[in-house]
């Protein structure tokens, strides 16, 4: 049986050298994708274009202009001549963000009942971009606001002081995009790259004409899948591998909990994963509609991961929906691993969850492609 399996595994790693695009295609397109979106996450949003039309012209005005510019987040382009040219700058996306200061803009902060305004136009079609900008005007205004309102008060700044909440962030310190993207992604591709694999594996001898002549070969049902199956945990598992260590010495992404408790939660996942690939591969007819079926599949997946979105913020039938989909389990012991340093007594419900949803979509695959091949 041993022999008969390797060779059947030989085989399989014969077609991939003569089709060596597609394990080239996955393997490092996984990694740039990852060096993609962690580059992309963990750069700061600096440098908006930023219009300002200054009808006031005073210190007070330029003071505002200039702690726009302090922040980082803006580039001050040349100044409109009219609220016209910053409507068109807004439609045509050529800005951010624009700031209109009145007219009467210093004499309401002189005065002790005036009430100083700013008009503040964003481009919202642009949300990213627009958060940040929002973020940094209101940081500049609130420092204003208490300003004027110490002033006139009458009292001295240093006696002046609010409410101010003791904030500490657990996990992720510097509140860096990168550590929640990459680390959702590194699980997504693992999913992508074992649901694909294992999905060309019968469609593509289907295709070629030669399943046929593989299954008049001595060979069970069980040593067939088991053969087709093992180059694809292979790949798998050394496709994770280099991605987790890709985004922990690229992107600082640590690995606080148990290292050897990952690659064996990781090769369980694979396994379900495996599972799910060769369903996929013996309903299909082509390649090209095992793809398809991949895509599907998978982007279904990614929306119940809460990669996208917090799968706490979605109705409840959905996220009941959620527990049914392995990759949202996987993607909560990797965050928990990798971020938090978890162990088995934190991540104890996720994992027996994987394991059931394993078990069940496991079971179906063996039963289902062993009567597809017999």
């Amino acid at each position: 049986m041993l022999k008969r399996i390797s060779s059947l595994i030989t085989k399989e790693f014969i077609h991939l050298r003569r089709d060596w695009w597609m394990p080239a295609f996955m393997l490092i397109g996984g990694l740039m994708e990852l060096l993609l979106i962690g580059w992309a996450t963990s750069r700061p949003i600096n440098n908006l274009p930023l219009m300002v039309l200054d009808q006031d012209q005073s210190a007070e005005s330029r003071a505002v202009v200039t702690a726009l510019v302090n922040t980082g987040t803006f580039h001050l382009e040349d100044q409109p001549p009219d609220r016209e040219t910053i409507t068109n700058a807004l439609i045509q996306s050529e800005i951010n963000a624009a700031v209109i200061i009145p007219p009467d803009f210093s004499e309401d902060m002189a005065s002790s009942t005036g009430h100083p305004t700013l008009v503040v136009l964003l481009n919202g079609a642009e949300s990213i971009p627009a958060t940040a900008a929002l973020r940094a005007v209101e940081g500049v205004t609130r420092d204003m606001g208490e300003r004027i309102t110490i002033q006139r008060l009458g009292l001295d700044e240093s006696e002046f002081s609010g409410f101010t909440p003791s904030l500490r962030i657990w996990f992720n310190e510097s509140l860096n995009e990168a550590l929640y993207t990459t680390p959702a992604e590194l699980g997504l591709m693992l999913e992508f790259t074992v649901l694909l694999f294992a999905a060309l594996s019968f469609s593509r001898e289907r295709e070629l004409g030669t399943l046929e002549q593989l299954l008049v070969m001595p060979f069970s049902s069980l040593e067939i899948i088991i053969g087709k199956a093992i180059p694809v945990v292979i790949i798998g598992f050394v496709d994770f591998v280099l991605m987790l260590g890709m985004v922990h010495f690229a992107f600082d992404v640590p690995v606080r909990g148990s290292l050897p408790l990952l690659l064996v939660l990781a090769f369980g996942y694979l396994l379900v994963e495996l599972s799910k690939g060769l369903v996929i591969s013996v309903v299909s007819r082509t390649q090209h509609q095992a793809f398809l079926l991949v895509m599907m599949i998978g982007m279904t997946d990614f929306m119940f991961t809460g990669y996208a979105a917090p799968v706490e913020s979605m109705p409840q039938a959905v996220q009941y929906l959620a527990n049914i989909v392995p990759a949202h389990h996987w993607l909560t012991i990797l965050r928990g691993i990798l971020l938090k340093g978890a162990g088995l007594d934190v991540l104890w419900p996720s994992v027996l969850s994987l394991a059931f949803l394993g078990l069940v979509i496991t079971t179906f695959s063996l039963r289902f492609v062993r009567k597809a091949l017999d």
